[in-house]
């Protein structure tokens, strides 16, 4: 399949006139693309080293507002500039746009040239350089399932997002009429991104009207955050050029089924061996895996706010959807948080379910790794798996239920501050309060529905 772009082969197409754009990109705090669209001669010549960006990119929210209560970046600092340092590993082709490639940036402190701790990029970075310290790497896959809509994302802003209809009228899991439907969308979806190196396996209809999901093969944990980040942003401008519209919230109706974003989870030793397998070991897990697999159950309420970063996440979280509301493993098991998967087999590995499509999935995978290292280093035990109904099973911790009580554990996470550092914790933290602050002061349609007349 087709690599990423090596510097010489950018220059050479920009020379042949076959690439005039390249969009230098950072990862905000919400997982989106954000940077500049450079003429490819002015980047090969000059910007691949580096470009500036106001600062306060890594400290806004989905609106764009500025809120105040970050250390890092606020009105008081001035908003000064960050340095976005192109990572030339990471040039490819973006096939769905003429012309045009993209380069992933790591972002830097102006005045040091440090990378900025609470960079998405650069949070996950740390916990996987703290695995290699150990003598392991992290592979990870991340699901990516959405809902598409008969209109266009413009539309439905202008409608006030009233009136939402699927592209699909039925739940269409693993449907392939319905999905043939669908195929003008999914198909330069699935090739586009093949051709910009990412390995694409397959799409499926999931279990809701106009749900689909989008599979990519495992890869180093850096890659995978990657691949997502890029897929999830390909899937929107798909949708938009056939004059649809994709959406990653995690609950878009109550009545409907959420959207996930499972993420599978092994080590490899630097030599290349699973680290998890072990053909001795029950359900093929070595010892490894099962301290790994402790870290992730022990911090589990830890890490809730970066699989459910917003208000709307604690939705999808309910009794018999396929979203799990208890901290339990188990085997082949979905109403389970934690899924072993692939056991009598070298590809054992854990699938965490807890996180829905709205996931940053650099902080995501960050925080599984950071909880599974501490699962290593404390060489927790592994209680036994739990079979049956988990929804059910009423001595099992319920994961956080909503985005107040996620921001408590963070904030209260001595196990995050040591793996991430206060700063981080801090940052991310004040990014909750905000989500539920400016929650906490609309008056939402159902309020007054309710309440007009009747109260």
């Amino acid at each position: 399949m087709s690599k990423t772009l090596t510097f010489d082969d950018l220059k050479s197409r920009v020379t042949a006139g076959d690439i005039d754009t390249v969009l230098v990109c950072l990862v905000d705090m919400q997982g989106r693309l954000m940077g500049k669209r450079f003429h490819a001669v002015n980047f090969v010549e000059s910007a691949y080293k580096e470009t500036h960006c106001c600062d306060y990119l890594l400290a806004t929210d989905l609106e764009m507002a500025t809120p105040d209560g970050y250390a890092a970046s606020s009105w008081e600092r001035g908003y000064g500039d960050y340095i976005m340092q192109p990572d030339l590993d990471t040039i490819r082709l973006i096939p769905w746009l003429e012309g045009t490639a993209m380069v992933m940036c790591d972002v830097l402190d102006h005045h040091t040239h440090q990378e900025v701790p609470h960079s998405p990029r650069a949070v996950l970075k740390k916990q996987v350089q703290r695995l290699k310290e150990l003598g392991f790497i992290a592979k990870t896959a991340t699901e990516l399932e959405f809902f598409i809509f008969e209109k266009s994302l413009d539309e439905i802003r202008k409608s006030g997002f009233k009136d939402l209809e699927p592209i699909s009228g039925y739940n269409e899991d693993y449907h392939i009429l319905q999905t043939t439907k669908e195929e003008h969308i999914m198909r330069p979806l699935r090739n586009c991104l093949f051709d910009a190196g990412i390995p694409v396996e397959n799409s499926k209809g999931e279990a809701e009207a106009g749900q689909e999901e989008l599979n990519i093969r495992y890869d180093e944990a850096l890659n995978c955050a990657e691949y997502h980040t890029i897929a999830k942003h390909a899937a929107k401008e798909i949708a938009w050029q056939k004059g649809h519209a994709a959406t990653f919230v995690s609950k878009w109706h109550h009545e409907r089924v959420g959207s996930s974003s499972h993420i599978h989870q092994s080590l490899w030793t630097l030599d290349g061996e699973s680290a998890f397998y072990d053909k001795d070991g029950e359900f093929t897990m070595s010892k490894t895996m099962q301290h790994y697999v402790a870290g992730l159950l022990k911090y589990a309420q830890d890490t809730t706010y970066f699989l459910a970063p917003y208000i709307n996440s604690y939705k999808r979280f309910a009794k018999g959807t396929f979203a799990p509301t208890k901290v339990i493993w188990s085997v082949d098991n979905r109403t389970a948080a934690f899924r072993l998967c692939g056991d009598g087999t070298k590809a054992v590995r854990i699938e965490c379910r807890v996180g829905g499509s709205d996931i940053n999935p650099y902080l995501a995978i960050a925080a599984q790794l950071a909880a599974g290292i501490a699962g290593l280093e404390e060489k927790l035990e592994l209680a036994p798996a739990t079979s049956g109904d988990i929804y059910e099973n009423e001595a099992a911790e319920d994961l956080p239920t909503n985005l107040r009580d996620a921001a408590t554990q963070l904030e209260n996470s001595k196990m995050l501050r040591a793996a991430m550092g206060d700063v981080v914790v801090e940052h991310y933290v004040r990014a909750a309060h905000w989500e539920q602050e400016e929650f906490d002061r609309v008056v939402t349609d159902y309020e007054i529905a309710r309440g007009f007349e009747k109260a």
